[in-house]
């Protein structure tokens, strides 16, 4: 059964956005108690976060899709609705979060670090928020947003210090288990390492990570044997180890020949030139290991390496391994930069930016942008005084002007929003719809008509005023 899972393609869905709630407040004695709806909750996030205690992406190789729970809607009486729960994923320190073309959308490095792999919704507005001076009662609220959805594909790349690589069966396996505590499997046969192995060696006061790839074989690099997905875990290690295996059965194999070998199908794979390498004649406990790791030496020194030998199961030279990779290691940290405060940036959007684009296309015209697709996403086209909300809306932000300038006439077709969730209408300069019944667009006549104890009153002034009048022009002399 697989144990070991560096690459997988997730499934995300963040959580909806809860309505918003329309509501009147009703109570003995008040008549027009007015809006009462409360807003609706916000969606929850999906979050990828680094957890060094694990290790591996298997659990996502089982379950694949995760969703968020979604937003409660808002209730009467001014209550808004709970927001939902983010849903937080772990995820081995050193995955690389990528979309479905390959691009990189995030490289997560270090305890603690978060990515937000799928936004939650928005909560609608309910009424009592949309209440205005001229808008007294609305009888509409917001629809809550969906919440983000997609796929990722995360890949993990193993963050060690030194890689061991190799041919199969030259020792790298059995290096590891003598210089640290890792345990990996060893047996007397090609690939028995079928996952990155990783380690802790402690050399005087250096401590480093090391790991031992799966054996590289000529065509790694384009997918032969393990190489091709496990080449990826070599590439944020600060030294290269080739481990050569100095007591080859194969006749037509020498230890040249295979570091020329594994160096080109790393050429091949790229972004490793810059890396040191350092060369271990493994296996010199075997007599004729060591003569033809005397015979190679100066071939390999010539060829400016830094040659080491050694025997994991005689324990020969491992001491001087272990802290010649200290060394370069501890080089290597000090060269590298020291992380900065991450500055802020802010970039003010232009004065003339209206949020928003026209694009004139083939029998129709579109309105792209943030403001007008949320805004129709949060739309009750049932409601038709909702409908009227939002044509002020998009009035006031100036979609009409562009559309005009943009060459549109009435009864063409427009069309907010991509391709994939769009809303379609025929176009009229002046939108009739039920809320421009009640008046103009935004306002609310409802409140125009007096309370009826206030119009008793007028009536009656009004019936003594004509009886006044009659007296005064019956008046006797």
């Amino acid at each position: 059964m697989t144990t070991f899972v560096d690459r997988v393609e997730l499934h995300v869905a963040a959580g909806n956005g809860g309505h918003g709630c329309a509501s009147v407040h009703r109570e003995k004695f008040k008549p027009l108690g007015g809006p009462d709806g409360g807003n609706g909750g916000r969606g929850g996030d999906v979050i990828l976060v680094v957890d060094q205690s694990v290790t591996t992406l298997l659990d996502y190789h089982h379950s694949p899709h995760r969703k968020a729970t979604n937003g409660k809607p808002g209730e009467g009486g001014n209550r808004s609705g709970k927001d939902g729960t983010d849903l937080v994923l772990p995820v081995p320190d050193g995955t690389v979060v990528l979309d479905k073309r390959g691009n990189v959308l995030a490289d997560l490095i270090g305890e603690g670090t978060t990515y937000i792999a799928a936004q939650g919704g928005r909560g609608g507005l309910g009424n009592a928020a949309l209440a205005s001076a001229r808008r007294k009662a609305p009888g509409f609220a917001l629809l809550g947003e969906p919440g983000h959805s997609g796929d990722v594909v995360l890949e993990l790349k193993t963050v060690a210090d030194v890689a061991l690589v190799g041919y199969p069966s030259a020792g790298k396996s059995s290096l590891i288990s003598v210089l640290s505590a890792a345990k990996p499997k060893i047996a007397d046969y090609p690939f028995t390492t079928l996952v990155p192995n990783l380690g802790v060696v402690t050399a005087g006061s250096t401590v480093y990570t090391i790991a031992d790839v799966p054996g590289l074989i000529p065509g790694a690099s384009q997918g032969k044997g393990l190489g091709l997905e496990f080449l990826r875990h070599v590439e944020r290690c600060s030294v290269l180890v080739h481990v050569l295996d100095t007591a080859a059965l194969e006749s037509e194999r020498d230890p040249l020949t295979d570091l020329d070998v594994i160096e080109a199908e790393l050429a091949q794979y790229g972004g490793l030139d810059d890396r040191p390498r350092v060369v271990v004649l493994n296996k010199v406990d075997i007599p004729d290991g060591k003569d033809l790791a005397d015979i190679i030496r100066p071939d390999l020194e010539a060829r400016g390496y830094q040659v080491l030998e050694a025997s994991a199961v005689a324990h020969l030279g491992l001491k001087e391994l272990s802290f010649a990779l200290a060394k370069i290691v501890a080089e290597a940290r000090e060269a590298k930069p020291k992380d900065e405060a991450t500055r802020i940036v802010i970039r003010p959007k232009a004065v003339d930016d209206a949020g928003f684009r026209v694009v004139a296309e083939e029998g129709f015209y579109r309105v792209l942008g943030e403001k007008p697709e949320r805004w129709v996403r949060q739309t009750d086209f049932a409601n038709d005084e909702a409908v009227g909300y939002l044509a002020d809306r998009l009035a006031r932000l100036g979609v009409e002007e562009e559309l005009m300038k943009a060459g549109a006439h009435s009864g063409d077709e427009v069309v907010i929003g991509p391709e994939d969730d769009a809303v379609v209408f025929d176009w009229e300069p002046s939108l009739a719809t039920g809320a421009e019944m009640l008046g103009r667009r935004g306002e609310d006549h409802r409140f125009d008509t007096p309370r009826p104890a206030a119009q008793r009153r007028r009536d009656r002034d009004a019936e003594r005023d004509e009886a006044d009048e009659e007296f005064d022009t019956f008046k006797p002399f």
